[in-house]
Parts: C-alpha cells; structure tokens; sequence
C-alpha cells in the first residue's frame, strides 16, 4: 500500500514511492528508493521535502499513516470546494472566437525568445524593444480570452523547452496578475519578468542545460546558479524594472525557506515572487521532458495545493486555481454518462462544471457527433452530468486542440 508520511517519521528500511515534490527541487537521481541509512533521511529534510510517500509492499511500514488513497480523496474534495467558487477572472470573447489570435502570438512569441536567449548565449545584450511588444500582444489575448493562450503554452517539444517554458511562464504571470485585479503596468513587467526568468541558463554549460537524464548532485548544484545569472543579465538590462528582475530572481524561492537563491522566507519574498513560483512549477509539471513525464493541469493543481501547506502560499495557489480553472481549456475529461469530451470554456460562477465538447462513448466504444454540453445547466441536455476523472490525451491518441 502507498501511504503519506511526515520526513520525522521516515525510518531506515522504509521505501521511498515518491519523494512528493516538484522535480527541479530534490538532489536524488532517483524518485524511487529503498531508504539505506539516516544520512539519506536527512538528506531529503534538508532538501526542503516535507512529507513523502512511501510503499509498505517494498519496505517498513507505518500503521497509523494515511493511505494515498485517503489523502487524494480529501484533497480532491477540498479542490472541488475551492473551485466551486466564483472565478476572478472576465472573459470578452469566446475562446474558439480567440484561438486563431492566439495561436499567431504564441507562435511569434516563442520565435522572439528563442532569439533572445540565443544571443544572450553569443554574449549580446537583451534589448527590451524585442520583448515588451510582444508582452503587449500576449497581455491583449489573454484579456479577451486567457484560456485560448493558456492551451497552447502547453504544447512543447522536449528539444526547444527552455524557450517554449519562458512564454508559458510570461502568459501565466500575466493571467494571474490579470485575476489579482493588479495594474497594467505592473501586469506588464510581470510578463516581461516571467518571459525572461530563466534567461540565466544561457551561461548554464549545454552539456548541462540539454542533459538527458536527471541531473547529478553536481550538475544540480551548477543548474541552481541560473537563478543569480538571470539577476545578473537582467540588471544589466537598459530599461527593465525591478518587478521584472523580482520575477525571475526570486521564482525558486519557497514560502517555508527551502528555496534558492537566497533561501527567503514567507513575506520575505515579495508577491510577485511567491506567483512566479507556483506559476514555474504548474508549468513545469505539465511539461514532457525526456525524464519527467507531464502531469494533467489537474493534477499537477493537486500536487501544488498539497505542496502549498509548505512550499507556496496557500491563497495565492488557491487564486491562480481560480484564475486558470481545475480543468483548463483543452483539457480532454471522461463523463458520469461515459463520454468523453475537451474543455472548451470555463464557467465563471463553477470552474468545475465547464462547457465541454462530447465525441466519443467510452461505453460503446464509438464516435458520436460532437456536441457541446454545459455541465453547470441543470436541466436539459448534459443537465445533472459531471466531469468523474480527467483522460490522458495519448491514451486515446487525441489532440484537444483540435476541437477547439
């Protein structure tokens, strides 16, 4: 049985299932282990890791620990509450009216970064003239319709993540700042920070940055310098603000100290500083890598709530839930009557029960015609049907984005 235990009562003979933290934030080779000796054990404390999962079929058992089981069940239902609430956030279009302008931005986007961080690699200087249009172009998007955009941010190719994580990270700083109810212009040097945060790991050695495998306690240790290059690069940088160097200097950092750079603490980091956090781990979870497997945006929401208890702060994880939803556009979701269907928009007053796009009966195995049903009607068609569980779109060999 897989069960949740707090690190203080991890023993000697335990086995370690999951070391229940983001992947970037942990030293270990591997996520799976048979725990040897205590030096291991305090190993994992001083990594920040607060409570890990354990699997009582392959070493020592605790008794009186929650099941994993019970532990997602509770967090599940308190996710479901959270959402359950109005969202924060005004949409001016439909999200299939703003898809095509979405689509563009994102493109030119990706292209302007790749750039950028390719000439920072040459020794050239940032020119913020490239950037901020661009910041500009997103924040505009985002305001008429945030999920069109959002949806792609999570299509990326494991060869050009860095530059393809950068824009993510700009669009959900942007939409989580627009959700806060923040200014223009603190929204857009928020973008702009988020676009740029990891522009430290240009001077990061290639050897490093595109190794295919888990990093070695070593080469970790050489990654965690990006975060101080990024200021560096940043403060030399003609015109960039102080908000945008907060974003990227501080987007590592966690609310119980156990970040880096430098290992601040709850109010210690400024705002902008604990949302660039949650938004660059939300991002990196879902992201595919070579040695990490992506989450659903559901569950990696899951995790970071769980992780909020140390890791972030809990109000503001639980307002970028509400800002980008429990099941984000694009998000392929199976029925109570056994259909499946993709996200299509969100339900402002119900971020659980979105509209959603049916096409296929898991129960007689077969297309049906696509219809759009709004699961927060409660009478009529798709009236009293609810989203059980969210699909793996590579199971059923789907692209969401098509039927957006």
């Amino acid at each position: 049985m897989i069960k949740c235990i707090d690190v203080s009562e991890l023993k000697v003979g335990m086995y370690i299932h999951d070391l229940n933290c983001d992947w970037m934030s942990h030293p270990f080779l591997i996520n799976r282990f048979k725990v040897k000796d205590d030096s291991e054990i305090q190993k994992i404390a001083d990594a920040g890791i607060h409570e890990v999962y354990i699997d009582t079929r392959k070493g020592l058992d605790l008794p009186s620990a929650r099941s994993e089981g019970e532990v997602r069940k509770q967090l599940e239902s308190e996710l479901r509450e959270i959402a359950s609430r109005e969202s924060t956030v005004v949409r001016r279009v439909e999200a299939a009216e703003e898809f095509g302008r979405a689509r563009v931005i994102h493109d030119e986007a990706n292209q302007i970064v790749r750039d950028i961080l390719q000439d920072v690699r040459l020794g050239k200087q940032v020119e913020l003239e490239q950037v901020e249009p661009q910041v500009e172009k997103l924040t505009e998007s985002i305001l008429r319709n945030g999920g069109a955009l959002l949806s792609l941010c999570r299509i990326k190719d494991k060869d050009n993540y860095t530059f393809q994580h950068s824009v993510s990270v700009g669009a959900l700083m942007v939409s989580f700042c627009n959700g806060l109810g923040m200014s223009k212009e603190v929204i857009h040097h928020a973008g702009i920070g988020g676009m740029l945060h990891d522009i430290g790991k240009m001077r990061v050695p290639n050897e490093i940055l595109n190794k295919p495998g888990k990093l070695t306690e070593q080469e970790f240790q050489v990654m965690k310098c990006h975060v101080v290059e990024s200021q560096k690069i940043l403060h030399a940088t003609r015109g960039i603000s102080e908000t945008a160097v907060l974003v990227a200097g501080q987007h590592h950092e966690r609310h119980d100290g156990s970040g880096y750079p430098a290992g601040l603490k709850g109010e210690q980091i400024s705002q902008l500083g604990q949302m660039a956090a949650i938004v660059d781990v939300y991002d990196a979870l879902t992201s595919e890598r070579c040695y990490h497997q992506g989450m659903s945006p559901t569950d990696a929401l899951r995790k970071i709530y769980e992780w909020s208890k140390f890791h972030f702060n809990p109000e503001l994880v639980q307002a970028f839930m509400r800002v980008i939803g429990i099941y984000p556009i694009g998000t392929l979701v199976r029925l109570e009557s056994g259909r499946l269907g993709v996200v299509i928009e969100q339900n402002d007053n119900n971020l659980v029960s979105p509209k959603v796009k049916v096409f296929f009966s898991t129960k007689s195995n077969t297309h049906i015609a696509p219809e759009i049903v709004d699961l927060s009607r409660k009478m009529g068609f798709g009236g009293g049907d609810r989203i059980v569980k969210h699909e793996s779109p590579e199971k059923w060999h789907i692209d969401p984005l098509r039927f957006l």
